[in-house]
């Protein structure tokens, strides 16, 4: 973490300037796009708190959530951790705001109905390394494609593994930047990784995925990359698994409960709201939602022990505790929003009336 130092000569205490990464989701729909503006402040004695931090606005009309004549929207600081790569540097979640203060159509975060934080999150980001020149997986020869999939899941060695330094400096910026990170691995396909995070809390799992995928972006800058979240950007019909964002999720129920009926009628309960959840679960995902490649049919809904098939997997860990852990919903794409993803969740636990 980094360490925020003042200077004395003199007796006189000089002001040390900070820089404040502010970060949002534009109005883009159904994919919102995170965007970023630096603002630097003089602190005496900066701690990296919420309440240090002040209201601050952007131009609306440029990222599609105001017109051009009433152009100005608010940022509200809602999460703040130290940035790894800035010297006196911290990122800045923020939620839109509406000039008179009220929550923007785009702020999904604002409508999350977790304030207990009763609800703990565990999301496992899969994503592609693209090649900046080729436009392709790392990995990908130009003009044709690597051996089948098979040796690329879990691998280690120069023959089926590609980006490995990117990630490995991506973990490390995330583990410095104060987030939960808890694990990476390559994916079944050539160039594509996973990352997860968890945390007790609906919002802050949402912020905290937020700032990975920023450190993640601008981290590829630097090697000649970006990222690529589409959930089958191989093609539909190409046998290559997709991009998927499981979440897995667990209130106090589901923490504690010690029935097996309790968990069949939640799972139950996300029958008939399969469109709703589809909705906000990423846009193209229903090109990976085949059926094929470890998902479930978009037009289907199931449930199983064990069953990286179905709509929402119970963990054999869960069973074998007696009932007592958590659920994972495999539906969600990796473009999609955490913050929407959770917020529906939640409502659809709820409306179980356990």
């Amino acid at each position: 973490m980094l360490v925020f130092k003042n200077i004395n000569i003199n007796n006189q205490k000089i002001m040390a300037k900070i820089k404040l990464e502010y970060l949002w989701l534009d109005g883009y729909y159904p994919t919102q796009n995170l965007r970023g503006k630096t603002k630097v402040e003089e602190h005496e004695d900066f701690k990296g708190t919420l309440e240090e931090l002040g209201m601050w606005s952007f131009d609306g009309s440029s990222t599609k959530q105001a017109e051009g004549g009433s152009s100005d929207c608010l940022l509200k600081p809602v999460a703040i951790y130290p940035d790894p790569a800035r010297v006196n540097g911290y990122l800045v979640m923020t939620e839109v705001l509406n000039a008179d203060g009220t929550p923007h159509v785009s702020n999904g975060r604002a409508t999350i109905d977790d304030d207990d934080n009763d609800f703990w999150f565990g999301f496992e980001q899969e994503y592609f390394i693209m090649d900046t020149a080729t436009q392709l997986p790392l990995g990908f020869p130009v003009g044709g494609y690597p051996g089948p999939q098979g040796m690329y899941y879990c691998s280690v060695g120069g023959k089926n593994t590609w980006g490995r330094e990117l990630v490995e400096e991506h973990a490390n910026l995330c583990i410095d930047a104060g987030l939960n990170f808890e694990g990476i691995n390559q994916e079944v396909a050539a160039g594509q990784w996973e990352f997860q995070l968890f945390a007790k809390g609906a919002k802050k799992a949402g912020d905290e995925i937020w700032i990975a995928r920023y450190l993640l972006a601008r981290l590829t800058e630097q090697y000649g990359y970006y990222i690529e979240y589409h959930p089958k950007p191989l093609g539909k019909d190409m046998d290559w698994n997709g991009s998927g964002m499981h979440a897995n999720f667990s209130n106090t129920t589901l923490r504690t409960c010690g029935s097996k009926e309790t968990y069949e009628k939640i799972c139950e309960a996300f029958r008939p709201v399969v469109k709703e959840h589809i909705e906000v679960y990423g846009e193209f995902n229903d090109q990976r939602l085949t059926g094929l490649h470890e998902t479930a049919s978009i037009d289907d809904f199931s449930y199983g022990i064990s069953d990286r098939g179905a709509s929402i997997r119970i963990p054999i860990i869960t069973v074998e505790k007696g009932w007592k852990g958590w659920l994972e919903d495999r539906r969600p794409a990796s473009n999609g929003d955490p913050y929407k993803i959770a917020g529906r969740i939640i409502k659809t636990v709820k409306s179980a009336d356990i």
